[in-house]
């Protein structure tokens, strides 16, 4: 991947300025920009691939929850005169993705959701790890996904190196409760523009029938 990150004021975001159409991609609460590497390398330069970093780490403490990200990236559109968004949202990203739909429509041409969060999430299960359990979150961060290997050195030691973070932890939590609590199946008809659903069939953590 050829581009780089851009940070002005209180955004952060990559834009790829291809002068096909808009894409805005927004990734999940441990996710990153790795997540979208392929979407990016391969979108990249016919359109224009807009990746703002939701600021979960960054909001004063009494803002931090979905509403607070959804402001956020409400004030980035803004900024950045950005319309006719094709909206690809990923986990918590999603449920930004919806909330950002519903607040401004005219500003969306489509919504596409991965395992987005907004209906139903199974986070921890009921376990909760020891302080310092390196292997309680390897194994939830290889669960994640279909091949464990994905799962890589690089993406654990940054999840465990947040929820070791006090601060960072309490983020975390802050927004995971945040999203519990924003329930969003009585409005989701009140989208109109063309949605697509991708849901993975072994994802225990969002699992199938949420897209259904």
């Amino acid at each position: 991947m050829k581009y780089t990150q851009i940070r002005e004021g209180k955004f952060e975001y990559l834009d790829t300025g291809g002068e096909g159409e808009n894409i805005l991609l927004l990734h999940g609460l441990f996710g990153g920009l790795s997540n979208f590497d392929a979407i990016i390398d391969r979108f990249g330069e016919q359109h224009r691939v807009i990746f703002p970093t939701l600021p979960t780490f960054e909001l004063p403490l009494r803002k931090v929850s979905v509403t607070g990200l959804v402001n956020h990236l409400l004030d980035f559109a803004e900024q950045y005169q950005l319309d006719q968004l094709h909206l690809l949202g990923n986990s918590l990203g999603g449920h930004v993705a919806i909330l950002f739909a519903l607040a401004a429509p005219e500003r969306i041409a489509s919504v596409t959701l991965t395992a987005s969060s907004g209906l139903f999430e199974n986070s921890m299960g009921n376990t909760y790890p020891k302080r310092g359990d390196r292997e309680f979150v390897r194994r939830k961060c290889e669960s994640t996904f279909h091949d464990p290997a994905i799962a890589s050195e690089e993406l654990f030691q940054g999840v465990f190196d947040t929820i070791y973070n006090r601060d960072r932890a309490l983020r975390v939590v802050m927004t995971a409760k945040s999203a519990v609590r924003h329930n969003l199946s009585d409005k989701l008809h009140l989208i109109k523009v063309p949605t697509l659903l991708i849901w993975g069939e072994s994802d225990d953590i969002t699992p199938p029938f949420v897209g259904e």
